[in-house]
């Protein structure tokens, strides 16, 4: 679905990632950990066309990006949900409109998936806050609403960068539940984490690869994790 082969990003003149292969695969679930600074967020945005490599070959969807023109790239990325660590609402909208906003972008209406819609904010357990603002929300409640809002066009790929970050524990683990509901329906998911105690933890309930960005390249961590 997105492979990575011998891909490298410079950035400000210096390389940030080195020689990276990676084949994220229909249905895997895969943890991303690594120092903060180490190119982790980097690695995310070129796993969705974000950034394009400055080196080495992108395939999304079984496309090279680099043959693709800007269209058909975004057409692409619709197929990719993103969970991105810094939660960026609308804070004039509400919660319910803030999650439907992508079928709005893509010409659907929202009132046409009004169904789904109320079914999804159940799912993500904001039933209850659906008419809320996001100035109102909880770190936890805007975590939730981002990743129903990364899931509103059924992705086959969904990406979450940092996304216990901000919230605790207890969060975190619920969080986590749903993101492996998601890949026991199918979904392909990538996890940019550093909490390697949330790591121990989902692997008890999913088989994941655990994936460390180190020295620019990407290591298959050990057991130890």
């Amino acid at each position: 679905m997105i492979e990575l082969e011998n891909v490298a990003y410079s950035y400000g003149g210096g390389e940030l990632l080195s020689d990276i292969t990676l084949k994220l695969a229909p249905g895997s679930f895969h943890f991303l950990t690594g120092p903060s600074g180490a190119g982790k967020t980097t690695l995310m945005k070129l796993c969705y066309g974000a950034l394009l490599p400055t080196a080495g070959q992108l395939t999304l969807f079984g496309a090279d990006v680099r043959s693709l023109a800007r269209d058909d790239v975004a057409m692409l990325r619709r197929r990719v949900g993103v969970v991105h660590q810094d939660v960026q609402f609308l804070d004039h909208l509400d919660v319910t409109a803030n999650i439907a906003l992508p079928l709005t972008v893509s010409g659907r209406h929202a009132e046409a998936a009004g169904e789904d819609l109320g079914e999804l904010i159940s799912w993500v357990g904001l039933k209850h806050r659906a008419a809320a603002l996001p100035p109102e929300l909880s770190g936890g409640e805007r975590q939730r609403a981002a990743l129903a809002r990364a899931v509103i066009m059924s992705p086959d790929v969904v990406l979450a960068d940092e996304p216990t970050g901000n919230v605790d524990w207890e969060m975190s683990q619920r969080l986590l539940r749903l993101l492996v509901e998601l890949n026991r329906m199918g979904k392909t998911v990538l996890i940019a984490t550093h909490d390697l105690g949330l790591i121990r933890a989902t692997k008890a309930q999913v088989q994941a690869r655990v994936l460390r960005i180190a020295n620019r390249r990407i290591q298959l961590a050990g057991a130890d994790l």
